[in-house]
């Protein structure tokens, strides 16, 4: 996560919307302009994004667009929009959102590192990207109905030009400028922007080129990326890739991700296994080994490394082994295990490229951390002639043990009681394990579905039949053409 935060300033798994950028800048304009302070601010925001939400109540708009919290705006929807009690700053739970400023705790982040916002005292100001007067006015007539407590479905309606979806050039051209680091005409100057501007700038560049090289296979931004930077030979033999510094960071990123994402489905089916304080599925420890043991094939830890799918070719070339252990299904705990012992093989020194192998194992580790690449490699070492159900068993030790420990790391004292609480969801009680919910087991986000959606709503890349394109405004502003 440290090295995605890296690669992919501005932008995060939750910052779905060119549009609610372009909206907290022309709020943040306004308040500087009408020196609110941090209540009006907070009520402009939240008022905002409830109008925002009923523009799309009688739209019908498809699921790619629909606005944050039109679920629970619909139920103030009656004969008029009941602003006020849908954006209700005092009982949070019963309205549009239980965050105090919304949806900007969402964007509010990335858009001080995009430069769209900066935030002063708690209240929103101009960032270094100032909105431009015909966005700033685009949201007038939204802000406008801010100030009221009820709005009725016409009032609403004439300010339709805010609403998801609806083009409108000024932004366009003012938000493709930030994300692509450009200046008017789509010239990129380095000198003229930040480090994080620069990175964002070369990451869209890395993604459009994977377009380019495979977007015809028909497959989603991260799978399109992984085919061009996980596996092969581009990274060095694509003059595009090769002279993007970052195409090796995403490398090791994509390759790791691997790893991560075995162990979260591990752990969650670990813990879909066990039962709550009150019924009769607790589990000892003994048990929650025999689930992966007995899952595990009848042979030794060295057979299985030689069965493994080829992670390389002769000629060094990276070859896709783990999208091949995936066939076997995402679901099945010993494809997991099979993941690990590949991520494993790959943290070994010379298998990566020197820059490839710092961000696959992480650039601030010293040595090895709990259950990373290398600490899995000395499980193999540890295991190399024993059988597969031994390795198995340790495998759900080391995930108790660090269960526990994150537990102790988070541990906290309850103003409420007074008492220690523990933030985990599996729970030890006379040498038996109970869960007070289940794990979840998606893969950790990488921002580049994100990315890409919010580079497609600039016009940059397109869907055709399918398959993915990068528009020839794309290549241009991005110089994706060797």
């Amino acid at each position: 996560m440290r090295a995605v935060d890296r690669l992919v300033p501005g932008v995060s798994t939750v910052t779905r919307y060119i549009r609610y950028h372009s909206m907290y800048a022309a709020i943040a304009a306004h308040a500087e302009q009408n020196a609110w302070d941090i209540t009006v601010c907070r009520r402009s925001v939240r008022r905002s994004e409830v109008l925002l939400a009923a523009l799309q109540y009688q739209a019908e708009a498809p699921p790619a667009w629909l606005a944050h919290g039109i679920d629970r705006v619909r139920r103030f929807c009656t004969d008029e929009l009941e602003l006020a009690r849908a954006a209700d700053e005092e009982q949070l739970s019963q309205s549009y959102s239980p965050r105090r400023w919304g949806f900007w705790d969402q964007y509010g982040g990335p858009a001080m590192v995009l430069g769209t916002v900066d935030v002063e005292g708690g209240v929103l100001r101009p960032g270094r990207h100032v909105c431009p007067p015909a966005v700033k006015e685009l949201f007038a007539p939204l802000l406008s109905l801010a100030a009221a407590d009820v709005v009725s479905f016409a009032d609403l309606e004439r300010a339709g030009q805010a609403a998801l979806g609806v083009p409108c050039p000024a932004e366009l051209e003012w938000l493709t400028g930030v994300l692509t680091a450009t200046s008017a005409g789509g010239t990129h100057t380095p000198g003229e922007w930040e480090a994080s501007d620069r990175t964002r700038r070369a990451t869209l560049r890395i993604l459009g080129r994977a377009i380019d090289l495979h977007g015809h296979e028909g497959d989603g931004y991260q799978e399109t990326l992984r085919s061009a930077v996980a596996f092969g030979e581009e990274t060095t033999t694509d003059p595009v890739l090769a002279a993007i510094p970052e195409t090796a960071g995403w490398r090791g990123v994509l390759l790791r991700h691997y790893s991560v994402g075995a162990w979260r489905r591990l752990w969650a089916a670990l813990v879909a296994g066990v039962g709550s304080k009150d019924g009769e599925a607790d589990r000892s420890a003994e048990e929650l080994r025999d689930w992966l043991t007995q899952q595990a094939p009848d042979m030794r830890v060295r057979q299985v490394l030689d069965d493994l799918p080829p992670l390389k070719s002769a000629t060094g070339r990276l070859l896709p082994a783990e999208r091949e252990l995936l066939t076997q299904g995402a679901d099945a705990p010993m494809t997991n295990v099979l993941l690990l012992l590949a991520g494993a093989l790959r943290s070994r020194e010379g298998h990566l490229p020197d820059d490839v192998r710092a961000v696959f194992l992480g650039r601030q580790r010293r040595w090895a951390e709990f259950l990373d690449p290398t600490w899995v490699d000395g499980l193999i070492s540890d295991h190399l002639d024993r059988p597969v159900r031994d390795l198995a068993s340790r495998l759900v030790d080391d995930m108790l043990a660090q269960s526990r420990r994150v537990a102790l790391a988070k541990l906290r004292t309850d103003p409420a009681t007074g008492g220690l609480k523990i933030f985990s969801r599996l729970h030890l009680r006379n040498e038996r394990y109970f869960k007070t919910g289940d794990e979840g087991d998606s893969d950790i986000g990488t921002r580049i579905p994100q990315l890409g959606f919010l580079a497609a709503q600039l016009g940059l890349f397109a869907t055709r039949a399918n398959c993915l394109t990068v528009t020839a405004e794309g290549r241009r502003i991005l110089e994706t053409n060797p």
